[in-house]
């Protein structure tokens, strides 16, 4: 399937100086990213810090997102508490020139699978652009059901789910991407997450790869894309394979977000605590050793 919502889509990071979205570097960031050939930018996903910003800003960061990414198709996230703030979000994003909405079902109370139907469904109604469903249990703390996909990916506007990693097994992976697509229309594309199972996924049938390591280093994540795209399956896994210190870090430090924090900083590309408070950077033993797996990687 060739549109927008394959190949490879990168979520940069949102930077922030001294408790102040830094304009300038994420507009680098996504100048960056549309240099290097992705196939898609989203930004405001939760790599890109979206929960903790304002709407204001959730709205500046979207202008900038599309003034910078030149013809490179941009997507943006506008999850919130309430849907009438999703709504409110959704018209910036519109406003802005997205060419797509991330909705994920952000919760404090437990939502129910009719409640995130609904939210859908009110989204679907008002949006202008298409809607990728954003299933990302680890932290929303909600998990989406095939059965839950099939509902909401017949509503108007759906045109890809973002599901989280898949089984490490190759043939229990294809099974896997295999049920969901049963249960979805041909028109809706998948596109996996987690990055470590990225080459996993793309192999076994998912459409896209919805990447934070391609944020923040798209070479090496282009690379798998292409590969797996391509039908050479042992490079993608081979190329993956080489990143696993990185990946390793990813589920160490439990999520990637700290870990490309990091990585950013290092290259010069934000600035030093450039994440929101109250995540605080991490410790100088612990900042040497991703620098180090930078450089043993030559990625540095």
């Amino acid at each position: 399937m060739t549109n927008e919502f394959s190949g490879l889509s990168a979520f940069p990071l949102t930077p922030l100086r001294d408790d102040v979205v830094d304009e300038a570097a994420f507009a680098g960031l996504v100048d960056r990213l549309a240099a290097s050939g992705v196939d898609s930018i989203t930004a405001l996903g939760s790599t890109g810090s979206y929960a903790y910003l304002t709407a204001s800003e959730r709205a500046t960061v979207a202008r900038l997102a599309v003034e910078h990414a030149g013809n490179t198709p941009v997507f943006v996230g506008v999850g919130a508490l309430r849907s009438s703030h999703v709504l409110t979000n959704v018209e910036s994003a519109q406003a802005a020139g997205a060419a797509g909405l991330l909705l994920a079902p952000v919760t404090y109370q437990p939502l129910t699978h009719d409640d995130v139907y609904e939210l859908f469904r009110v989204v679907s109604e008002h949006a202008d652009v298409p809607i990728i469903v954003y299933d990302n249990p680890g932290t929303t703390r909600f998990a989406f059901t095939n059965e839950l996909y099939a509902r909401i990916a017949e509503l108007p506007g759906v045109a890809s789910i973002k599901i989280p990693g898949v089984p490490a097994e190759p043939e229990a992976a294809r099974q896997h991407i295999a049920a969901i697509r049963t249960v979805i229309p041909d028109d809706v594309t998948i596109g996996v997450s987690g990055d470590a199972s990225a080459a996993t996924g793309l192999i076994a049938g998912c459409d896209a790869w919805y990447s934070v390591l391609g944020g923040i280093l798209p070479e090496p994540a282009l690379a798998i894309t292409r590969a797996a795209q391509a039908g050479r399956t042992a490079d993608a896994v081979a190329e993956s394979e080489r990143l696993a210190p990185i990946w390793e870090l990813f589920a160490e430090f439990g999520g990637s977000l700290r870990v490309v924090g990091v990585i950013a900083e290092q290259l010069g590309l934000a600035p030093f605590g450039c994440l929101p408070r109250p995540i605080q950077p991490v410790s100088p033993d612990d900042r040497a050793r991703i620098t180090d797996t930078l450089g043993e990687l030559g990625l540095d």
